[in-house]
């Protein structure tokens, strides 16, 4: 079998590796050297580390592309929004999900570009507000309404419009959606979420397929100084060895907990996307009937972010920068690996005491 028919799961475990030669480490090694010896291409530890390249190296290959670590989501992000819209009118439009992670929308609208939000479910609103915009920021699924995009029709009616498109992918994750392969120029990752998948890093991490948008996303990473911790990036590069099997496991969770939350009387409504690991239900009683519901578990872990093994939950409205179309008594499960029926039992059990009249 030729490697290039190798799938995501695969690809998950074997990129990045070093070498295989007799004696060789089957793992990368933490390099922790800020100095490097002149009259190589490395020059020095802003610009450049061995850590880096292998976790870089893994990523690409499972988007299709080369990717740029940085020291944070936020990281990526600003980073890519500052390169793609570089060229453009710094007041010119950025087209934003509706529902995106606020302090995304938050950088953006900071930069002073105006933002126009659009439900990212919709594909003719997307298309119909990208007439002079800049940028499209995609979220697929949408953090916290679960909307999903029709990446091809979007990406294709950006493309006719000329207008480039970053799509958010955190919440999916390579083995769901390749976003380069739909035509997307960027694709963004908080590799704090499911890439690193224990809750023990911050870091971020971009793809492209464009050498160009590459090496300014790179250039810009050096001067701006975001650049992760070998150790950190160590870290995402052993959590991203096991990202399919958590995937599935965390995914088969939180289809079985949204199917079950249906029928629940204390819920109104449960988003599901029909794949991944994130659920948002809609508490019957309110803000105040949510809260209780987060505090009542035993389990599940009241906490903010997503994607680790632990499975957390948290209502989104607490935060006062979340978006107001985000309904306040709605909260985010992130779904993770422990046995369904005892997530099932203790959220059963809160729901029923937060809402009990």
């Amino acid at each position: 079998m030729n490697d290039a028919a190798w799938r995501p799961a695969t690809w998950t475990v074997v990129a990045g590796r070093p070498p295989a030669v007799p004696d060789a480490p089957t793992s990368v090694p933490v390099v922790v050297s800020s100095t490097f010896v002149a009259g190589g291409d490395r020059g020095y530890g802003r610009y450049s580390n061995p850590t880096w390249e292998s976790f870089e190296e893994a990523v690409g290959v499972l988007e299709g592309g080369q990717a740029v670590a940085f020291a944070s989501g936020m990281a990526a992000v600003s980073a890519v929004v500052d390169v793609l819209t570089e060229t453009a009118d710094p007041s010119a439009a950025v087209v934003v999900p509706r529902d995106g992670y606020h302090t995304a929308i938050d950088l953006i609208a900071a930069s002073g570009h105006e933002v126009r939000s659009v439900s990212m479910g919709d594909s003719a609103a997307v298309l119909r507000a990208l007439d002079g915009a800049a940028l499209l920021w995609v979220e697929t699924p949408t953090n916290p309404l679960l909307d999903v995009a029709d990446l091809p029709a979007v990406v294709a009616g950006a493309r006719s419009a000329g207008v480039p498109v970053a799509v958010d992918a955190t919440a999916a994750t390579p083995v769901l959606l390749q976003p380069l392969a739909a035509g997307a120029d960027v694709v963004v990752h908080a590799a704090t979420k499911y890439l690193s998948g224990h809750s023990d890093v911050l870091m971020g991490v971009v793809a492209t397929s464009d050498d160009g948008i590459a090496d300014r996303v790179r250039a810009h990473r050096t001067r701006h100084g975001a650049i992760p911790g070998p150790f950190e990036t160590w870290l995402a590069l052993r959590g991203l060895r096991t990202l399919a099997v958590r995937m599935d496991r965390a995914g088969s969770n939180a289809a079985d907990l949204a199917r079950r939350l249906g029928a629940h009387e204390a819920v109104e409504r449960v988003r599901y996307p029909g794949f991944g690991a994130l659920v948002s239900i809609e508490v019957r009683g309110g803000a105040e009937a949510a809260e209780r519901v987060t505090s009542a578990t035993r389990l599940w872990v009241h906490a903010t972010s997503f994607g680790g093994v632990e499975s957390l939950l948290e209502r989104r409205r607490r935060w006062p920068s979340e978006r107001p179309i985000v309904p306040d008594n709605l909260v985010r499960l992130s779904v993770g690996l422990e046995d369904v029926d005892d997530l099932w039992d203790d959220l059963d059990a809160a729901l029923r005491a937060a809402t009990r009249p």
